[in-house]
């Protein structure tokens, strides 16, 4: 489509510039040209010169501009000559198709179409008349990845995503912060959501090898309908705070595997505080030495099993009975009790989720 945009406003332009102009993409082949005959001339030299500057640069009697202002550009004008002329007609063509295809990409572009959705940035009423317009498939199964990098890199994020998922048409990489990229990724049945973890892990582990820095993942659920991409990017993101709370050493979070941590998250502070205060009403959870937390958090990781809990912790099956006895005295809570051990799970949870928010209790 930018070939014809750009081929409509050269063909304009050709008589009030007495020279040849025209664009290359950035393999180097002419797209658009005053001079119709040039069009899929590839000019190599002039793409292998331009990959090294986002200024002008002359070569084989032309000068060459790339679009925007930067070296990553995908298309660069040029203006017939090496002089001082052809410099700034080169400038001002580099400059105008620019605004050009910003408007164009602003108003037809899928990506920029689905960067207004998840950011609820169009009307619900909006979204299917836009989609016919860009014949846009509003019922392809879709997933939401939010990639959160936390350290910065030589690269751009949005660059490092792009180049992993290179295929405009299935796959869109939006950019929506400094740090924050999002990829909307197709996928071809609702069975493949339980694909998404692998395909999250692929994209963590590619970019902590080949850039050597580390990212946090959230993941939506899978939706079916255009406007609810919106709900899904909310969803990785909820999935990213609350994966923060209480998954600390996981980098890929899921949704829809957050579990009982994703109620909590939602619940006013002044409520988990009245919750610890009824469970705990002598502040009994505080007492709990760093040995005795530990001994329940494995006791928890297997099952509430007493021998496979003493096996795992490298003592006496009566020594872990002793430390549970003692928890149960000082808490009033025997954790080999289902009911008990659901409480103080709980409120574990609720304590964790407590020391991230600035209110003391």
């Amino acid at each position: 489509m930018s070939n014809r945009l750009f081929q409509g406003i050269i063909y304009q332009m050709r008589d009030a510039v007495d020279r040849v102009i025209g664009v290359i993409d950035d393999n180097g082949v002419v797209i658009s040209c005053s001079d119709l005959v040039k069009i899929g001339e590839s000019r190599e030299d002039a793409r292998d010169n331009l990959a090294y500057t986002a200024d002008s640069v002359s070569v084989g009697g032309y000068t060459y501009r790339p679009l925007g202002g930067n070296t990553k550009t995908e298309y660069a004008v040029f203006v017939e000559g090496e002089d001082s002329l052809a410099k700034k007609y080169s400038s001002l063509l580099a400059i105008s198709l620019s605004n050009i295809k910003s408007l164009y990409d602003e108003k037809y572009d899928k990506t920029s179409f689905i960067k207004n959705i998840i950011l609820d940035n169009i009307l619900p009423s909006d979204i299917y008349v836009k989609s016919k317009e860009l014949r846009f498939n509003t019922e392809d199964i879709r997933v939401v990845f939010l990639i959160r990098f936390s350290e910065k890199t030589d690269a751009l994020p949005y660059d490092i995503v792009q180049n992993i998922f290179p295929d405009k048409n299935k796959d869109y990489v939006i950019s929506v912060s400094e740090s924050d990229i999002v990829l909307v990724k197709e996928i071809k049945n609702p069975a493949e959501t339980r694909k998404t973890e692998k395909t999250a892990r692929s994209i963590a582990d590619t970019i902590n090898a080949e850039f050597f820095t580390k990212v946090s993942i959230g993941i939506g659920t899978a939706v079916d309908n255009i406007k609810d991409l919106a709900r899904s990017y909310k969803e990785a993101q909820v999935a990213l705070e609350v994966g923060k709370v209480f998954d600390t050493e996981k980098n890929i979070v899921s949704y829809e595997n957050l579990g009982i941590g994703r109620l909590i998250y939602q619940l006013p502070t002044t409520l988990c505080e009245m919750f610890l205060q009824e469970v705990f009403r002598n502040g009994s959870l505080d007492s709990l030495d760093r040995e005795t937390l530990m001994t329940i958090q494995c006791f928890f990781e297997n099952n509430l099993n007493v021998s496979e809990t003493s096996r795992k912790l490298f003592v006496h099956r009566n020594t872990l009975v002793y430390r549970l006895e003692k928890i149960r005295k000082l808490t009033g809570l025997d954790l080999r009790e289902f009911d008990h051990a659901i409480t103080f799970k709980v409120a574990l949870m609720v304590k964790k989720y407590l020391a991230t928010k600035p209110t003391k209790f």
